[in-house]
């Protein structure tokens, strides 16, 4: 009987185990089932059952996975259906609360999402009642929903670090896929997510140089010997020379040498009496003309004023700033991107007065630095390993640190531009202390740096109302952002995805803020910008974008800030199938526009603001003269089928004379303004779209000119508007990759992430080191430049060489012809730039190809524009090969190539060289002088790596150039009922302006004549 009790016993616990793992085995598989819909998070356990008979109520904890996932009333309430519906027979009646990260699922809900109910501790907010830190005065546009008042700090990942250990200057990251994360990100976050935030009205704050010009000048009254100047006037108050300011005396810095220590600074008492300023002047000796970053920098002190004036004076007149110098004293402040004449010049300057709306300020002159430069600070090179000669000014002592002679082995620079640089080497440049860049006192500079740039977000909020128990910068920062792709593979060609990470616990384990906000209000900061990256990738790239988990873990740039902070890992720069995405620049647009729409999201709604989302650019630029002197310009607003809040409300029109800069720009209400110009000038113009929410990125640029003379006038039209990344594809299952040389894309105006063309292409080849990555390795030579891409100005370019010609013209972008805006046959000559257009596949996914070179639209234009009589110049690298698929050719294109352009394509990839030789023709109206075109990547012009050959294909069809390392016909003219004149290079692509007015001449010296001689 006791041996029958046992089995029933042993049968009994048997039973109950098999049942309990039955419905273990069927939560697990529901809750993995539901969370891995939202998010790729792995397979959710639950981890235990606590049961209360008593108050009939069941608390399930759940693997923490599951709170990785976005978590939504809907879906929340999914959960909660089918756990009761799984448990109801076990515990019928039982309440249910299912935790997961040691929090309710319910409470997991962003606070943007819900109803009722919301967290206040999560809506973080800092203090509004203090001026921003900069102001734009001369923007002519008011932000009221967007980011305006916001400071925001950001950094674009890694970059070129000293090893200790190696003794060299290195990369972070593997050179793959030809770039390298060091780089790849600021592709990002310099061309489109800043630019972004600040049309928005935010400040943005970066510990990296964001200015890629090679050229730096410091302009300082420290420094008498500089070829620029500094210079200042004195009228009812004195500028009184302070210590404790910047100075340049050295050529490089070590560790501890901080240079905003090193030399004086001015300050003056304020006053609002426009007729008694006193001026601060900084006049640069600019190397080279072009775009530079202008820097300025000053010194907070008791009764700083907050609202001091700057003035750029530029190439396109003059900006102003207002600048709250209670705050960020002591380091460099980014003003904006301004373009300089070379030399020395007056007229163009930096100036600061001491005038201020309020009352007995003081406000302070310090030095100004213009353009990027390279890297002055040195690192000493370990002889063992050891720890290298430093020096602290945290006077920490190492006893048993080596010290190396410098005599023995000099510090050494980089040597690389500054933006390449890691952010410790910029923030040591940059004033701050260096118990904020080197916390490790010199002993390992890779650690130092992803160190360093969390540590910089506090000492920049330091003293405000966001840490105002910590010494600092006083800057109140509403959100830190850190940057990033990640690292791994797949070999089936699927995506890696999107990771967002945040942190609650900080390095005390405290989860709230300083100022007392709930740290949890990183997860609502990261919920809301991973999700709008994945959905707007999604709807635009790819529907199989993967969205991974939202991670609470203690990563040192989410743990340690004092701020709601993320890190993104947008995708993995080692993976093939990501990288064919995120090489391309609409991607990476998009992107950038989606985090943007998070933050802006995230900041509105905390601080109970409706939000706006800034406009896309416009479309459909054109232009016509409807009087002697004046013209008419009008657009169309772009609809953003995202976000319905993105509507265009104005415009702003930016003008530029000749070769001068673009003005601050005018408010424009309605699509479409007249514009009184002056003979003999070449005035160009961009638009913005602008709305509450901010302005969008400026549209394409279309020139004019009116001269004196009874020729007809050109229509230039604009038909390049393709950026792209280079050609990807898989050849066979072991190889494949980005072919550089067969089509190396088009950048977005340039590009600085590019190193070098891949040469790995066996997809089999493992990661072993960062110089040794396996399958993408790539060479570096470029790792130093910037690469021109597609500049939107290129009827500037081809209108000088009309206008050296002696013609007037107008232009238009190719959208404005294929809708009907503009119709050719009102033009006796037309100029179609086409560039480096041609179909294009974006991603891996086969969808309809984009950038057609002759849409059906546009051959129906031409051909009832020619066959009316007109004379047509066309120029660009693939107008004969992008009518063909796999070498195949439609009949009714054949005869539209053939019969109408008069010409028949060849070959592509004609061209070895870069020169092309003009012939001897019965057209002498030709010059015969040789032209060079840009054939390597440079950063003066968008290179053709391939050009295409073409024939004559009638009579009167003549070649009248040709390729001089191939003999292949570079160039067709036609003279029948009309006239083309057809090149297979593009015309701006050509090297010397000398050579383009000469060509240009030529064709419309052509185009005129009635007989040939």
């Amino acid at each position: 009987m006791k041996i029958l009790n046992i089995v029933i016993l042993v049968c009994f616990i048997s039973f109950n185990l098999q049942a309990q793992n039955i419905l273990d085995k069927q939560l697990n598989d529901s809750l993995t089932a539901i969370s891995n819909k939202y998010a790729s998070v792995g397979r959710v356990k639950v981890e235990n059952i606590e049961a209360d008979a008593k108050s009939k109520s069941l608390v399930i904890k759940v693997s923490e996975n599951l709170s990785q996932i976005p978590l939504r009333p809907e879906n929340v309430k999914r959960i909660y259906d089918m756990l009761g519906k799984i448990l109801k027979e076990k515990f019928p009646g039982y309440s249910i609360l299912c935790i997961s990260d040691k929090m309710s699922i319910q409470e997991l809900i962003p606070n943007f999402y819900r109803e009722k109910d919301f967290d206040q501790l999560r809506l973080f907010k800092t203090s509004s009642a203090q001026l921003p830190l900069l102001t734009n005065l001369s923007k002519p546009i008011t932000i009221k929903n967007g980011l305006e008042n916001r400071h925001i700090a950001l950094w674009q990942s890694h970059g070129r670090y000293y090893n200790q250990k190696e003794g060299r200057w290195i990369w972070q990251r593997a050179t793959l896929f030809q770039t390298v994360e060091d780089l790849y990100t600021q592709s990002y976050v310099l061309p489109y997510l800043v630019p972004m935030l600040e049309n928005a009205g935010a400040t943005v704050l970066l510990p990296r140089e964001r200015d890629t010009q090679h050229h730096e000048l410091i302009i300082d009254n420290d420094d008498e010997d500089n070829h620029s100047r500094y210079h200042e006037s004195t009228d009812r108050k004195n500028w009184i020379s302070m210590e404790g300011g910047f100075a340049n005396p050295k050529k490089i810095y070590t560790q501890g040498e901080n240079p905003f220590s090193m030399g004086t600074y001015k300050s003056a008492q304020t006053i609002d009496d426009d007729d008694e300023l006193s001026y601060a002047e900084w006049i640069p000796s600019i190397p080279e003309e072009g775009y530079y970053g202008v820097y300025v920098s000053y010194k907070t002190v008791e009764n700083s004023c907050p609202d001091a004036r700057y003035t750029v004076y530029h190439r396109g007149g003059q900006t102003d700033f207002k600048v709250n110098q209670t705050m960020n004293g002591g380091t460099w402040l980014f003003l904006g991107y301004f373009n300089f004449d070379k030399g020395r010049n007056k007229h163009f300057k930096v100036v600061l007065s001491n005038y201020s709306d309020f009352g007995n300020k003081y406000v302070t002159a310090d030095a100004v630095k213009i353009g990027g430069g390279s890297g002055n600070i040195a690192r000493y090179p370990n002889e063992d390993g050891t720890i290298p000669n430093f020096k602290s000014s945290d006077s920490t002592n190492y006893e048993n640190s080596k010290i190396v002679p410098i005599n023995l082995y000099p510090p050494t620079t980089s040597g690389y531009p500054r933006y390449t640089e890691a952010a410790r080497y910029w923030l040591q440049w940059a004033g701050m202390p260096d118990s904020i860049y080197s916390k490790n006192k010199g002993a390992n500079d890779y650690t130092d740096d992803f160190q360093s740039r969390a540590l910089w977000v506090n000492y920049l909020a330091g003293g405000s109302s966001v840490l105002a128990q910590k010494a600092g910068l006083g800057v109140p920062i509403d959100m830190a952002f850190a940057f990033h792709s990640d690292a791994g593979t797949t070999y089936n060609d699927s995506i890696i995805g999107t990771l967002g990470i945040y942190t609650v616990s900080n390095n005390d384990g405290k989860s709230a803020y300083e100022n007392k906000y709930s740290r949890w209000t990183a997860r609502e900061l990261t919920d809301l910008i991973q999700t709008q990256i994945v959905d707007d990738i999604r709807k635009v790239f790819a529907p199989e974008w993967t969205r991974r988990g939202l991670w609470n873990k203690s990563y040192n740039e989410s743990r340690v800030p004092e701020v709601p902070t993320m890190l993104l890992e947008i995708l993995s720069h080692q993976n093939f199938a990501d990288m064919r995405y995120g090489l391309d620049p609409s991607f990476r647009f998009t992107v950038s526009r989606a985090i943007y729409k998070g933050m802006l999201k995230y900041m509105c709604f905390n601080s109970g603001t409706p939000y706006i989302v800034q406009p896309l650019p416009v479309s459909n630029m054109r232009s016509k003269f409807i009087d002697k002197n004046k013209i008419e310009l009008s657009w169309k607003a772009s609809i953003d089928s995202l976000e319905p809040t993105a509507k265009s409300e104005a415009y702003v029109l930016y003008t530029r004379v000749d070769g001068a800069g673009f003005n601050n720009g005018v408010v424009i209400k309605n699509n479409r303004v007249i514009i009184e110009i002056q003979p003999g000038k070449i005035y160009s113009f961009k638009i913005t779209a602008t709305n509450l929410g901010g302005e969008s990125f400026p549209s394409e640029i279309i020139s004019v000119c009116k001269v004196n003379n009874n020729k007809p006038e050109v229509l230039i039209v604009n038909g390049f508007d393709r950026t792209s990344a280079p050609t990807s594809k898989v050849v066979d299952p072991k190889t494949g990759g980005f072919y550089f040389d067969e089509d190396p894309g088009v950048p977005y105006l340039n590009d600085y992430s590019f190193i070098g063309k891949q040469f790995e292409f066996d997809r089999t080849k493992p990661w072993l080191t960062d110089e040794n990555p396996g399958f993408g390795a790539s060479y570096s030579n470029y790792e130093t430049k910037v690469i021109a891409g597609n500049s939107f100005d290129y009827p500037y370019l081809h209108g000088k060489s009309i206008k050296s010609a002696g013609y007037s013209f107008i232009s238009c972008s190719l959208a404005s012809v294929l809708e009907g805006e503009v119709n050719l046959i009102n033009y006796k000559m037309v100029d179609l730039i086409l560039g480096k257009q041609k179909q294009t596949n974006i991603g891996i996914v086969k969808k309809e190809l984009k950038f057609k070179t002759f849409p059906l639209a546009l051959q129906q234009h031409l051909s009832k524009y020619c066959l009316g009589g007109g004379n047509l110049l066309i120029s660009g690298a693939f107008i004969g090969s992008d009518f063909y698929k796999e070498n195949y050719i439609n009949t009714e294109e054949r005869i539209f190539m053939e019969n109408i352009l008069k010409f028949k394509f060849k070959s592509k990839n004609s061209i070895l060289g870069s020169q092309v030789k003009m012939l001897n023709s019965t057209y002498t109206q030709f010059d015969k002088a040789d032209i060079q075109l840009f054939t390597e990547p440079n950063e003066v012009s968008y290179f053709v790596e391939s050009t295409d050959a073409i024939e004559p294909a009638a009579n009167g069809a003549l070649t009248i150039c040709r390729y001089s390392d191939s003999n292949l016909s570079a160039g067709v003219a036609y003279w029948g009922q009309y006239k083309t004149c057809s090149f297979g290079f593009p015309f701006e692509t050509i090297q010397s302006e000398k050579e383009r007015n000469r060509l240009m001449s030529s064709v419309l010296s052509f185009f005129s004549i009635k007989s040939v001689k």
